[in-house]
């Protein structure tokens, strides 16, 4: 522009001088006339030359203030795909998210449900327990008549049984309230997660909008903390009979301890703890690591590592159920990592009758597989019962069968496989088989024990 403005005098004056030209053509032009116009003429050359390498110098300079914007550009469109990948998925995680509320919320009010029948059957429970508790006072009077010798032998057996009914009820009873507590426990649970997820929704929206305004940001996960609790000393004085007994010496953490039922023969087993209830663990299999066909000799004895797989054995179970009243926990988990859980209350004999086992069934989330009432020989494919003869095929590892195949929980550990058409499935893998029903096939399988205290119920 300074260019211009120096120029402007020369072309000013040029066009002036060439005028004059023209207005005095008439007289004869002079030789110095003539050399000043060169002059004029060369001033105005450089200028145009000086104005011409300016126009290039702001030519370049323009370029690269060019080059620089679409840089810029594509630093935007780049950072503007990044952001909207991101966004999409925030989105992706806040349907997934909001999908596991929605099965939180079902699954909640299945307990809900559940609650309240049970709540409505604990109802019922205790208006019967009321009429037991008359029931009682009328035996209480019997009781003194007959030790006044005012009654027969048969009031005795009618009394003996009834007494055994009002047990039976009372356990009932103790069994519907843990499981109402059960059900509160897994409610909070399932409460907190729906907690945690409108959490986390309510951050990945502020993550969402804040990415929107700023271009750029992350999500950082928070570490889950653990500490295990210290045990008190156990007496070694002390012998317990089972895991209870274990339990109330003030062991709080699951492992293996020494119990000495009937203080008769002492051995390990793997206790199991809970907030409430101490377990007896007398069968575990969970990846098919321990070989489960086994001899009746074995299964008698017992067999596994009680850290993994094991079997306690016959001898040890029957000594446990001979000292006190126990409940038969059995818990079931499929392929597909669905629980169930199924008590009974039962017998067990001794190895003069095949370890004969008889169930009646407390209660369970799964329909029952073993015959209630119907007393069942324990078998192995060495040692059959009188009853049975099954192929090889069926006969793997050992257990109460009323029939081949069917239910078995020691059978030979087998992921399950496609079957073709019309293909029977007979005695594959751990298996559990209702009478009707169809019959599921099991990751792994956990039975315990655990002692009910008949004598301290009023």
């Amino acid at each position: 522009m300074k260019v211009l403005v120096l120029l402007l005098p020369l072309v000013f004056s040029a066009s002036i001088d060439k005028h004059e030209d023209v207005q005095f053509e008439t007289f004869p032009a002079e030789s110095k006339s003539r050399f000043a116009m060169l002059d004029d003429v060369r001033i105005l050359a450089n200028g145009l030359l000086q104005l011409g390498h300016g126009l290039k110098d702001f030519v370049h300079k323009t370029k690269g203030q060019i080059n620089e914007i679409f840089q810029k550009l594509n630093l935007f469109d780049k950072s503007f795909y990044d952001l909207s990948e991101q966004t999409n998925e925030i989105r992706e995680k806040e349907e997934e998210l909001k999908e596991k509320t929605s099965k939180l919320q079902e699954n909640n009010d299945e307990l809900k449900n559940l609650s309240s029948k049970i709540y409505s059957e604990i109802e019922h429970l205790l208006e019967d327990k009321v009429q037991l508790q008359a029931k009682i006072v009328r035996l209480e009077e019997k009781l003194n008549q007959i030790t006044e010798g005012h009654q027969e032998q048969q009031d005795h057996k009618e009394i003996v049984a009834l007494k055994q009914y009002v047990e039976q009820q009372d356990m009932k009873i103790r069994r519907l309230l843990k499981v109402v507590a059960d059900q509160n426990v897994q409610l909070d649970y399932q409460n907190s997660q729906l907690k945690d997820l409108e959490e986390k929704m309510g951050n990945a929206s502020v993550s969402s909008s804040k990415k929107s305004s700023a271009g750029s940001s992350k999500l950082e996960d928070q570490p889950i903390s653990s500490s295990n609790s210290t045990n008190p000393m156990q007496d070694p004085n002390d012998h317990p009979r089972d895991c209870s007994d274990v339990y109330n010496q003030g062991e709080r953490l699951s492992g293996i301890y020494s119990i000495n039922p009937n203080n008769r023969s002492e051995f390990s087993v793997y206790c199991e703890f809970t907030a409430d209830v101490a377990w007896t663990v007398i069968q575990r299999r969970t990846d098919g690591s321990m070989d489960f066909n086994q001899t009746w000799e074995d299964y008698t004895q017992g067999f596994g590592d009680l850290s993994g797989e094991f079997w306690l054995g016959l001898q040890k179970i029957f000594s446990l159920s001979q000292q006190a009243d126990y409940i038969l926990h059995i818990e079931l988990q499929d392929w597909k990592n669905n629980q169930r859980f199924v008590e009974y209350l039962f017998t067990l004999g001794g190895e003069d009758t095949s370890f004969r086992l008889q169930v009646s069934e407390v209660l369970g989330n799964i329909p029952s597989a073993l015959p209630e009432h119907t007393p069942l020989a324990f078998s192995t494919s060495d040692h059959h019962a009188q009853h049975l003869n099954c192929p090889a095929e069926t006969s793997s590892g050992g257990w109460w069968k009323s029939s081949c195949g069917g239910t078995n929980l020691n059978g030979k550990y087998s992921k399950p496989r496609s079957r073709a058409r019309g293909e029977r499935r007979r005695g594959q893998g751990l298996s559990w088989k209702p009478e009707k029903g169809r019959m599921y096939s099991l990751r792994s399988t956990k039975i315990m024990l655990y002692r009910t205290e008949l004598e301290n119920f009023e």
